[in-house]
């Protein structure tokens, strides 16, 4: 069992499944049991996915004191994630609507409020970080200011860039040079998966990288094993929406690396637990137990 300190967004989401896309005009639908609204967030998801893999998780947040941001709260308390650092500061609470069809295809729309023009007080975190095995700061405009405080405090960062079309762009420049474990997905990239790993590793101090490539599985670059390969994609159970899925790689990895210290064994693992997340609706539902988690790649290698 690890401890993670990880600061990253909160939304209350709501999930609508249509029938496919491209999505064709009518006035009113019925997509009976289709509308979904949960709390999700990359920053929730992730705290989420580490809890419930038993990990001990200091949570750091803004929301705002409005219905949503009760909502939030309510579902802290139901995971069992302390909520004194997530702060009420906001004028409103992030929200978001993911349209997704039977393939699991999907289309995010994300409203983020004032949050963008915010940053998480860093006397807060400063003592927080204390501790911990690893900070999970995730590319949200507020969190920014905790990289420093991070990398002075002597924490390593974990961070996920998502779709980067520029691999030196402006936004995600400080969070990519702070990262230790760097987490990014294959669409929008400038070049193949293998030479953007090769060449963010020329470029920043990452020991590990890792590239997300949907259904074909991912990419593990290790800098101290001069090593850059594919794994590919499993399947656990039928695929239900597809939302969360990098997020539950990027967690199940950090938790089995902070176990095993083994880059290898740990993305082996959380390609199957990502895999098996994608059988529910939202993107915080869906998440294996350490012991669940252990069981099914048991069960992923006796396949083989």
């Amino acid at each position: 069992m690890g401890r993670f300190f990880v600061a990253g967004l909160v939304n209350v989401e709501t999930t609508i499944a249509i029938e496919g896309f491209p999505l064709a005009y009518f006035p009113v639908c019925y997509p009976f049991h289709g509308l979904h609204t949960a709390v999700s967030g990359v920053g929730w998801n992730v705290a989420k996915a580490l809890t419930t893999l038993e990990n001990r998780v200091v949570f750091a947040s803004l929301i705002g004191d409005d219905l949503n941001g009760r909502l939030a709260r309510e579902a802290l308390a139901e995971a069992g994630i302390p909520g004194e650092m997530v702060l009420s500061s906001l004028a409103a609470t992030a929200q978001s609507a993911i349209l997704y069809d039977p393939e699991g295809r999907r289309q995010i729309h994300v409203d983020l409020k004032d949050l963008q023009s915010q940053a998480y007080p860093v006397e807060v975190a400063e003592q927080a970080l204390l501790g911990c095995d690893l900070a999970v700061i995730c590319n949200i405009n507020f969190a920014r200011p905790l990289l420093s405080v991070a990398r002075g405090a002597g924490v390593p960062i974990a961070t996920d860039v998502h779709a980067l079309s520029d691999l030196d762009d402006d936004y995600n420049r400080d969070f990519i040079q702070a990262g230790t474990i760097l987490f990014l997905s294959d669409d929008s990239l400038p070049d193949t998966p293998e030479a953007a790993a090769k060449a963010l590793l020329g470029s920043t101090e990452a020991a590990i990288v890792v590239i997300g490539l949907g259904v074909k599985g991912a990419l593990l670059a290790v800098r101290a094993d001069g090593f850059i390969g594919r794994y590919p994609a499993v399947h656990t159970r039928q695929v239900v929406n597809t939302i969360g899925a990098g997020d539950a790689l990027f967690s199940a990895f950090l938790d089995r690396y902070l176990r095993l210290g083994d880059p290898y064994a740990a993305l082996e693992a959380a390609l199957v637990f990502a895999s098996y997340k994608i059988g529910e609706k939202g993107a915080a539902e869906g998440f294996l137990t350490s012991d669940a988690l252990d069981g099914w790649v048991a069960r992923m290698k006796g396949m083989l």
